[in-house]
C-alpha cells in the first residue's frame, strides 16, 4: 500500500543539478556566508521586500539570534503556547521569561486581545507565530507594541511567501524568523533566515553575521577576533543552492497549496478547520476531530499520514505554568494536520476526503 505523506518536498532536475555543482566545486560551506548563501540572502530579501536578510542553519537558530538583538534578560516575552517549542526555548536561552497567551479560535494565531491582558511593566517583546502559514493580526499587534514600546520578533517558520494586507510576511516586525526545514514550503536539508526591518539593520546584520559564526569578527587571513558569544549557526552551500531553486518556484507551489485548501474546504464535512484566506500559504491544513487517537490510527491503517501541531508548550514539564488557555488546550487535544503539499494527486485528495468524511 502506497503511503500518502503528510509532507513531501517538491524537487526536480534543477535541485539535482544545483547539488552536483556544489559537490564538484568542493566549496561546501563557509562561516563567513559567501557564495550561494550570500546569493540566497539577497534574492530572498528582494522576494519579501525587507531591508536585509541573514541566513542561518535552522529556524531555531534564527529565533535565538534574532532575540539576542534585544536585551530580554529577566524580562517578559508574550507568545502563543500553540507553537513548536523552539519559540519558547529561544526566549529562555536569551534570559527572558515566556508568557503564554491564548490564540484566536478561527485562525489559531495569537489573539491580540490576550496580548493586551498579559502586558506588565516587565514586558519587553511580543512574538507572533504565523501558525500553519496564516498571518497573525499584525495591524493590531503593531498598535499594541507601539502603545507599550515593545519589540516584535515574528516566528514565520510556517509562512514563507505568505501575505498580510498586500505585504509579504517578513516586512513587519523588527526581525522575522523563517525555517527552511525539509517539510517547509521552501525546503532545504537544513536552513533558516532572519529578515531585518529596523532602522539599525546594517548594524544588526553585522552583529548577526558574527554571532552565526561563533562571534568571529575582523577576520583577516588566519587572524580573527571574538568580542562576544556566538554559535555555529551558518548555512551551508548545499542548502543555499537548493534554496535558490526552491525560491524560484515558491509562489507556484503556494498557489497549488491554496488550491488544495479550497478543495478541502469545499469537500470535507467538518466545520472546525483552518479558514480560507488568500494570504495564507497552508504549510499545514488542520481540522478538529473527535477521538483523535482513533482517527489517526484509522488513517495510518489505510495509508494516510497525519500529524499533531502542536502540544501546547505551557503544558510541557519544562514550561508548566498555571495558566488557563482554553482554546489552545482544546486545539492541543483535538486538532489533526492532514496531508497538504503540491505532490498530492487528485485521486489521493479524493481518497483523503472520503476517508475523513466516513470517519466524521
Amino acid at each position: 500500500m502506497k503511503k500518502i505523506k503528510l509532507f513531501d518536498p517538491v524537487i526536480g532536475d534543477a535541485e539535482q543539478k544545483a547539488i552536483s555543482k556544489v559537490l564538484a566545486s568542493k566549496f561546501w560551506a563557509s562561516g563567513s556566508g559567501v557564495g550561494s548563501v550570500s546569493e540566497f540572502e539577497s534574492k530572498f530579501r528582494k522576494y519579501i521586500g525587507s531591508s536585509n536578510c541573514v541566513a542561518v542553519n535552522s529556524g531555531t537558530a534564527a529565533l535565538n539570534l534574532a532575540l539576542s538583538l534585544s536585551d530580554i534578560k529577566n524580562k517578559e516575552v508574550v507568545l502563543p503556547s500553540l507553537s513548536f517549542v523552539s519559540t519558547a526555548h529561544a526566549i529562555v536561552l536569551n534570559g527572558g521569561k515566556p508568557i503564554f497567551v491564548d490564540v484566536d479560535p478561527n485562525t489559531l494565531c495569537i489573539d491580540p486581545e490576550k496580548i493586551k491582558k498579559a502586558i506588565t511593566k516587565k514586558t519587553k517583546m511580543i512574538i507572533p507565530v504565523h501558525f500553519a502559514g496564516m498571518a497573525s493580526n499584525m495591524k493590531k499587534i503593531i498598535e499594541i507594541s507601539e502603545q507599550h514600546n515593545l519589540t516584535i520578533v515574528e516566528d514565520a517558520a510556517h509562512a514563507a511567501g505568505a501575505h498580510y494586507e498586500n505585504q509579504k510576511i517578513g516586512t513587519h516586525g523588527m526581525a522575522v524568523c523563517f525555517s527552511f526545514h525539509p517539510v517547509k514550503n521552501l525546503a532545504m536539508p537544513s536552513g533558516g533566515l532572519i529578515s531585518l526591518n529596523h532602522k539599525n539593520f546594517k548594524k544588526f546584520r553585522k552583529i548577526l553575521q558574527a554571532k552565526r559564526w561563533c562571534g568571529i569578527t575582523n577576520r583577516s587571513g588566519a587572524y580573527y577576533d571574538v568580542k562576544e558569544m556566538g554559535w555555529n549557526y551558518y548555512m551551508n552551500e548545499f542548502s543555499a543552492a537548493i534554496g535558490l531553486v526552491q525560491l524560484k518556484k515558491l509562489d507556484k507551489m503556494n498557489r497549488i497549496r491554496r488550491k488544495i485548501a479550497k478543495f478541502y474546504d469545499k469537500k470535507i464535512n467538518i466545520e472546525e478547520k483552518i479558514p480560507l484566506e488568500d494570504g495564507c500559504v497552508y504549510h499545514l491544513y488542520w481540522i478538529y476531530v473527535k477521538n483523535r487517537k482513533k482517527f489517526r490510527k484509522q488513517m495510518t491503517n489505510i495509508g494516510i499520514e497525519t500529524g499533531i501541531h502542536y502540544n501546547p508548550i505551557h503544558k510541557m514539564s519544562m514550561y508548566k505554568q498555571n495558566r488557563k488557555l482554553p482554546i489552545t488546550e482544546n486545539a492541543g487535544k483535538n486538532i489533526v494536520s492532514i496531508p497538504l503539499h503540491p505532490n498530492l494527486t487528485e485521486i489521493e485528495l479524493e481518497f483523503i476526503i472520503e476517508s475523513i468524511n466516513r470517519f466524521s
